[in-house]
């Protein structure tokens, strides 16, 4: 672990504009053993890429992840995406450095840990198989087929609409019939970019970050994230910095509005919190 003794500035480009996000960050390097960092996979470890099977961890975030884990608490993923699919994707197994980084997949009902290789997982939601059998034909039905996509989460199932013709308008035209079919289900849809994900209620990803934060004994956490999914891990930073934990909150690019404007620092996109994860990496090593 780095000396707690006297923390070092990190370059301007990652200074938080809040005073709450200066005091997070400051905390962070103040005691990174007792830090957890948690991120976003997709649009913040991963850009966004038309065909979700082809997303795959920045060039440059492994090796980050890898140099900065040593020198703090805790590193953690946390994903909508089944905790497995994300291990692939971000080339997370057998990395050294990461011998202790935890995934935390859908949204924190499933959890690959690097010390054993293995994923924990309850068995799927009833509901979720339900509306994942009536998708094509319901889809087929209400003339929604022609350029959308399901994705088969596991624990969820979700419909994207980058491949349509018109992708916001067919987003939008989905968000109602899709939260109709849900219901049915006993389901909710979480809205993402271009995506609509059909989901068991109770559990999402600021229910996860907050579990994992208990569980660890956190000092202090930063959460890295790009959509609406990330916002309740947002509401659960704010909730603790209220109880005495310091928190920094950072969104990975300005497409989502509603998380950017929450944020404390926002980034270039995955390549901005790559920068900001080497900038941590050589700043919370020092000794």
């Amino acid at each position: 672990m780095g000396s707690q003794s006297q923390p070092h500035p990190l370059p301007t480009d990652f200074t938080p504009a809040t005073p709450a996000g200066r005091d997070g960050l400051a905390a962070l390097l103040a005691a990174p053993d007792r830090a957890v960092i948690a991120l976003d996979f997709d649009g913040t470890l991963a850009d966004i890429v038309p065909d979700p099977e082809q997303a795959r961890a920045h060039p440059g975030a492994v090796a980050a992840l890898a140099a900065l884990a040593p020198n703090v608490g805790s590193v953690a993923v946390i994903t909508g995406r089944p905790a497995g699919v994300a291990v692939r994707y971000g080339g997370f197994a057998g990395v050294p450095g990461l011998e202790h980084l935890v995934v935390l997949g859908h949204y924190g009902a499933e959890r690959w840990d690097a010390v054993t290789g293995t994923v924990r997982a309850p068995a799927a939601h009833p509901g979720v198989q339900a509306a994942r059998a009536e998708l094509p034909g319901f889809l087929e039905g209400i003339g929604a087929w022609r350029g959308s996509w399901i994705e088969e989460k596991g624990q969820a199932v979700a419909v994207h609409t980058r491949r349509a013709e018109d992708p916001v308008t067919a987003f939008e035209s989905l968000r109602v019939p899709l939260a109709e079919l849900a219901a049915r289900h006993g389901l909710i849809v979480e809205p993402g970019r271009l995506v609509l994900e059909l989901r068991p209620p109770g559990i999402d990803k600021g229910v996860a970050l907050a579990e994992y934060v208990r569980e660890v004994g956190a000092g202090c956490v930063l959460y890295a994230g790009d959509d609406l999914g990330d916002v309740a891990a947002y509401s659960t930073v704010e909730k603790l910095r209220t109880e005495g934990v310091p928190g920094l909150l950072v969104c990975s690019g300005t497409e989502v509005p509603a998380l950017a404007d929450r944020a404390d620092l926002v980034v270039d996109g995955p390549a901005g919190v790559v920068g900001l994860l080497t900038a941590l990496s050589q700043t919370a090593g020092r000794d």
